[in-house]
């Protein structure tokens, strides 16, 4: 599958090593992820050298190409709250995780739109394996 990735990048940096398990977990499953340079520890800077317009544009049209997106909601972010706004908007399934205990928009964890999941983790390990549940339900015909 090809999926749009999204985490928090000025936001916070906390979950960082979250992001990177959830990546390499599933990038060996074999899919495609054109945002895993996200997860990097270096991603800042990377991204900083990038226009704001460029980013947009190029980000939009890899939530347009993907078949799902999937966010890891427990740093607040403006971006990753666009972006998930944006797919569901165009019909793409969204799947959200959030470390349990930590508070999160209630526009995420009230939200009835039926394209979106939004479920709590307790660890890495479990984070993956809500993952791949929801992209096991939604992979392609």
């Amino acid at each position: 599958m090809n999926i749009y990735f999204a985490c928090s990048i000025t936001g916070g940096r906390e979950f960082e090593p979250v992001y990177q398990a959830i990546i390499a977990a599933l990038l060996a499953d074999g899919h495609t992820i054109p945002t895993a340079h996200l997860a990097d520890s270096g991603v800042i800077a990377l991204e900083a050298i990038v226009s704001p317009s460029a980013v947009y544009e190029r980000d939009i049209s890899w939530i347009n190409q993907c078949d799902t997106l999937v966010a890891e909601v427990s740093t607040p972010s403006h971006g990753v709250g666009y972006e998930v706004a944006y797919a569901l908007n165009i019909g793409k399934p969204v799947q959200c995780i959030y470390r349990a205990g930590r508070p999160i928009s209630k526009m995420l964890s009230g939200n009835s739109h039926p394209c979106i999941q939004v479920n709590s983790y307790q660890n890495p390990d479990n984070a993956i394996a809500i993952l791949r549940s929801f992209l096991s339900k939604h992979a392609p015909l």
